[in-house]
């Protein structure tokens, strides 16, 4: 499926039972694809809990960069693809996510897209070997809501503080991309996502 935005298609892996109890949108990293081990984890949880997962290739991967550009153009897009899809599962709570560089525009646009919750893979805290350049201000953006980050502990970006997030999980041994770990995954966003599969309809 294809969505139209300011900023040139974005296509999007659409998973949606019948009656979905919550709409769950992912995205990727800056130079990688809605296939990452850790992303379809997380879109098979969802989808055992009764949600829509959208899985959301960014217009400037459809263009074919590995770069993002503009986080101000990449966010209006994102935002653009929220309101679309929202208005194809209407009426249940949406949670956003991504890992890396889509964990920051996750962050970064939920509350202007009204998200319930936020899960964030690797979030990228600030670049190797630069601490000084952190990007802890797109976490606290959220204001109150409410997000789950999971890092490996061996991620050369950096790993959030616990203070800074609703829930922190640090995977043993990973680097930024994930090698294994994928149980811990599981183990950690599926009660996360149960709050909203168990709202009343």
């Amino acid at each position: 499926m294809r969505i139209e935005t300011s900023a040139g298609p974005a296509e999007i892996e659409f998973d949606k039972p019948p009656e979905p109890a919550f709409l769950l949108l992912l995205t990727h990293g800056s130079g990688g694809g809605v296939d990452a081990k850790d992303l379809l984890t997380v879109r098979d949880c969802a989808l055992e809990l009764g949600g829509a997962v959208a899985r959301v290739v960014q217009p400037y991967r459809v263009a074919g960069r590995r770069a993002p550009g503009s986080a101000v153009k990449q966010d209006a897009a994102w935002l653009e693809i929220v309101a679309d899809l929202r208005a194809r599962v209407r009426k249940v709570p949406m949670i956003q996510g991504g890992r890396s560089n889509g964990a920051r525009v996750a962050c970064r646009t939920a509350r202007v897209a009204a998200a319930s919750g936020v899960v964030a893979l690797s979030f990228p805290l600030h670049p190797p070997g630069k601490p000084e350049k952190t990007r802890v201000d797109e976490l606290r953006s959220t204001g109150g809501i409410e997000v789950l980050v999971i890092n490996g502990a061996r991620d050369p970006f950096g790993i959030p503080a616990a203070a800074d997030v609703a829930q922190l999980e640090v995977i043993a041994g990973q680097p930024h991309s994930f090698r294994s770990g994928f149980t811990e995954i599981a183990d950690a966003v599926t009660p996360w996502l149960r709050r909203w599969a168990d709202l009343p309809r």
